[in-house]
């Protein structure tokens, strides 16, 4: 007989904001995703990029994405250095019409989306060369014309940037963005740009914001993963480049762009001209946080190129390594301090003169110790220089990219004793896993038995289930029940595991270098899949207290159980990894006053529609309907393969 009995005993505080999101450039996650810019290669800065473990190189390609228009038109495209409008990204365009309406066009991924009445604004830097005409703007395919044609003149020698907007007639996709000269001549281009007016915080996408926002996560982890890193140590990531004038951030080719290269194909792949215009910079990530009420949580790099990609590194005792610790001691600034302070200052130029309230930092990524890399003596440097002069701020370590390597033991090994030396040296460890379904069923129990002391912070999961005739690795809803049963101990375990995050965020359909993703889009879509929708489950419907249970249950059955103090509630999460319905008996020990009746949260196989060819449904509806309870006690049936949430109106009596 599967029975849960539910005390009142408070086995655990649970952490606020423990579930939250880990956010990479993996994808097309940023520039092409999330970050709401149209089109691509805006700056005219882009490089192709090939190679294998230790050997990569790069290829200027300056004009990647940009083409005359008519393809067979009078119009030329030649790139330029010799007066830039900022010496960062000195590339710049001139275009030559050879005559009257010749013009040019952007590639913009698959082509401009447009809805019907949107308005979007265009943006861009122009001087003329020899030109006295007017520049003309418009969206159009296969001869129409989808917005009204936005029109300027009066274009002089001094590089201006002129703001134009677009009115959408209709809606259309895979259409061409178009810029047209009134009469030949030449003119400069530089940071050519088209943006949807209703982007959130005039930044970021609103569909796949909003989506985020749904989720109401705790924290956010960010920029990366991998990105941290980079393939080389010149290709990491720089806060400091990715703030300021967004014209003059630099440029970088990324990480994800020679993913998985090899001969067969000489070292390169269809995604080469993968780059970072670094527009989604710190300082938008920090007002993403707000717009999420989430927390901050910055991840550094310690002077280490991704160990999985390359040997490279700075020596520990080197003064280039000093300024990997500096440039974590300025982000902090950045973030908190007063405006009198250099960073500070830069903040409130920006826009933001309150602090944004940093309280976490995540010391390198996914690093682990070997004979030629000493994380662990990197970590203790970074330790001591922070809390030096920030002692509030709390750290991240890593305990490798896996939980079941001598590696991972070894950093546990050197984390224990050096936390029971000083309380503050290290918050959390970040542990990361992709693993088999299976894994995730038989290990619901992983953090049963962890020593207490130290906090654990599941950084990067998921369930990767492989598809039977292709191998593939895609979002199922095997791969969602897989994750909400290791979730229920997790949440168990809130006494040791004090914040989760599955990985990666984003896929964009067509530019995808990893599965499975917890939000697939395109140019006009986003789906959630089933995997969003478990940790949308666990995100909004989890307490404040785990509680004591006695629960004797079938195997393929899981639970966990908390308390939610401010809406009087007992919440219980139910995993059914069966094919078949489950009877439950759920009691509630005298002392509880219950009410009259509970609310139930269901994700089941028929919660989902059509699945497209990814894997990803079209459309998921986690079905709520409320129930009558007779007393404490009452029986309820969990369908095969779902996740049910509970939420009980009960308060515990004096």
């Amino acid at each position: 007989m599967n029975q849960i009995k539910i005390s009142r005993e408070i086995k655990t505080a649970i952490q606020p904001g423990m579930f939250g999101l880990f956010f990479e450039d993996i994808n097309y996650a940023a520039d092409g995703g999330l970050y709401a810019e149209m089109l691509e290669n805006r700056n005219f800065e882009f490089r192709e990029s090939r190679g294998c473990y230790d050997h990569y190189s790069q290829e200027f390609a300056g004009l990647y994405g940009w083409s005359a228009y008519p393809a067979e038109g009078k119009g030329t495209l030649l790139l330029d250095t010799r007066m830039p409008q900022n010496p960062v990204n000195p590339h710049y365009l001139i275009f030559t019409a050879g005559q009257a309406m010749a013009g040019f066009t952007n590639k913009a991924y698959d082509g401009i989306a447009l809805k019907k009445d949107a308005v979007y604004r265009v943006s861009f830097w122009a001087k003329a060369e020899d030109y006295r005409g007017h520049i003309l703007v418009d969206v159009e395919k296969e001869g129409q014309v989808y917005t009204q044609k936005a029109e300027l003149g009066g274009i002089d020698g001094e590089w201006k940037k002129y703001v134009l907007t677009l009115t959408a007639a209709a809606q259309v996709r895979n259409a061409s963005f178009v810029i047209r000269l009134s009469e030949a001549g030449s003119v400069a281009f530089d940071m050519i740009s088209m943006m949807p007016q209703d982007a959130v915080c005039g930044l970021f996408r609103r569909d796949l914001a909003e989506l985020l926002k749904e989720l109401k996560p705790g924290f956010l982890r960010f920029p990366g993963g991998c990105i941290v890193e980079g393939n080389t140590l010149e290709n990491r990531y720089r806060w400091k480049e990715s703030v300021g004038p967004a014209e003059e951030r630099r440029v970088n080719w990324s990480r994800w762009s020679v993913h998985d290269t090899k001969e067969e194909c000489g070292y390169k792949t269809p995604f080469s001209h993968y780059n970072q215009t670094l527009g989604l910079g710190y300082y938008e990530y920090f007002l993403l946080c707000e717009y999420l009420g989430a927390s901050p949580v910055p991840v550094v790099n310690v002077g280490l190129a991704c160990q999985y990609q390359s040997t490279q590194k700075v020596a520990s005792d080197s003064g280039e390594f000093r300024e990997f610790i500096q440039d974590t001691l300025d982000l902090i600034s950045f973030a908190n301090g007063d405006t009198a302070t250099q960073w500070g200052a830069l903040r409130a130029a920006m826009g933001h003169p309150e602090p944004f309230g940093l309280t976490m930092v995540g010391i390198g990524n996914e690093q682990w110790e070997t004979e030629d890399v000493d994380y662990f003596h990197r970590y203790e440097l970074f330790e001591e220089a922070i809390h030096k002069e920030y002692p509030d701020i709390r750290l991240l370590g890593s305990a490798g990219p896996n939980v079941n390597s001598r590696e991972y033991e070894a950093a546990w090994n050197w984390i224990r004793p050096a936390a029971r030396k000083k309380d503050t040296f290290v918050y959390a460890v970040d542990e990361h896993y992709y693993v088999p379904p299976k894994w995730c069923f038989d290990n619901v129990g992983f953090y049963d038995a962890y020593p207490r002391e130290v906090k654990v912070f599941a950084g990067e999961y998921a369930a990767h289930p492989q598809g039977i005739a292709d191998f593939t690795l895609r979002n199922n809803m095997e791969a969602a029940l897989a994750e909400a049963a290791l979730l229920t101990g997790i949440e168990r375990n809130a006494d040791v595991v004090v914040l989760a995050c599955y990985a990666p965020l984003f896929a964009r359909i067509g530019y995808t270098q990893w599965s499975p993703d917890l939000i697939w889009f395109d140019d006009i879509h986003a789906y959630g899949t089933p995997s969003f929708y478990v940790q949308k489950l666990y995100s909004l419907h989890t307490g404040q207290e785990e509680l004591e249970t006695d629960a004797c249950l079938e195997e393929q059955l899981y639970c966990a159980v908390s308390c939610d103090r401010k809406e009087m509630e007992v919440i219980v999460k139910l995993v059914n990894g069966a094919q078949e319905s489950r009877q439950i008996t759920i009691e509630l020990e005298e002392g509880w006053k219950t009410g009259t009746a509970l609310t139930r949260i269901e994700l089941c196989g028929d919660c989902l529609q059509q699945v497209n060819s990814i894997g990803c449904p079209e459309r998921i509806r986690d079905r709520q309907q409320t129930e009558e309870m007779g007393g404490n006690r009452l029986q309820i049936e969990v369908k095969p393969f779902s996740v049910t949430v509970l939420r009980i109106p009960a308060q515990s009596k004096p």
